[in-house]
């Protein structure tokens, strides 16, 4: 499961941050951590991974201090996981990059600020992150049967809008059922996304009835979740994904009853 750090008070002014600028969270963004913590705390995560910056740690934390179930868990924090690096336009308006686009003619999705990380490079930690992640989870739980499931949950940072109807309304156990682990990975909007494109266009993961892309890739919100079903085989060398499972993505049922900080 992908959960997305909550607000820091770069977000509220809309300025960019990205890796460089490591935040603590706002006074709303705690309250999110708060509301998402909440919303899972009776999920039993296996396993933790959460990327290094400040308002990343702080979100998880809250997270399993809410948990019923991982008590004394610990949490591994990865460089991996962090922010996509905006170079330059780290720490100015939002409206900076985009101006930086327009100016080069691209979308502001897809430009690369000088100093700044390209998708593919992004990506790249994101494949290798989920290369070391699938070896630990049959080294640690892979070993009862040739499969193993793994449901992935991440809670961010970051600016995601609910997916699907499937992503709305449902229980926090949602998809769950079957599934002998289940992994928290923390991290960032921008950083998300291009894990879920990774997911669902390269890996081709089966997607919730009725989805539509635009859905899946919209922006997700601050601590907004999104749940991938991978299930793993042992070969000779290394573990090898043989199926993936997108449940929803950018869930954000757990903020509807947060009143905005003025």
């Amino acid at each position: 499961m992908f959960s997305h750090s909550g607000e820091t008070e770069y977000n509220r002014q809309k300025l960019l941050q990205g890796k460089g600028v490591d935040t603590l969270l706002s006074e709303t963004g705690v309250q999110q951590g708060e509301a998402v913590g909440q919303y899972l705390k009776d999920i039993t995560f296996n396993n933790v991974f959460v990327s290094n910056l400040q308002r990343a740690v702080q979100t998880a934390e809250i997270i399993l201090r809410n948990n019923t179930h991982c008590s004394g868990i610990e949490m591994v924090l990865d460089p991996l996981l962090s922010e996509r690096g905006f170079g330059v336009a780290e720490g100015h308006p939002k409206e900076h990059l985009k101006n930086m686009a327009n100016a080069a003619g691209q979308s502001s999705r897809d430009y690369t600020p000088p100093g700044g990380e390209t998708l593919e490079q992004v990506k790249l930690r994101f494949k290798t992150f989920l290369k070391v992640l699938l070896k630990q989870m049959l080294d640690q739980h892979g070993r009862s049967g040739p499969d193993a499931s793994a449901g992935a949950s991440a809670a961010a940072k970051g600016t995601v809008a609910a997916a699907s109807a499937v992503a709305s309304g449902g229980s926090a156990d949602d998809g769950l059922q079957g599934v002998p682990v289940h992994v928290l990975v923390v991290s960032h909007g921008a950083y998300i996304r291009v894990a879920v494109k990774h997911l669902v266009e390269d890996l081709k993961c089966s997607l919730p009835a009725g989805v539509k892309m635009s859905q899946l890739f919209s922006p997700c919100p601050n601590t907004g979740i999104s749940r991938f079903i991978l299930t793993l085989s042992q070969s000779e060398s290394s573990p090898v994904l043989s199926a993936a499972c997108c449940i929803f993505t950018n869930r954000k049922d757990h903020l509807e009853k947060l009143t905005p900080a003025n």
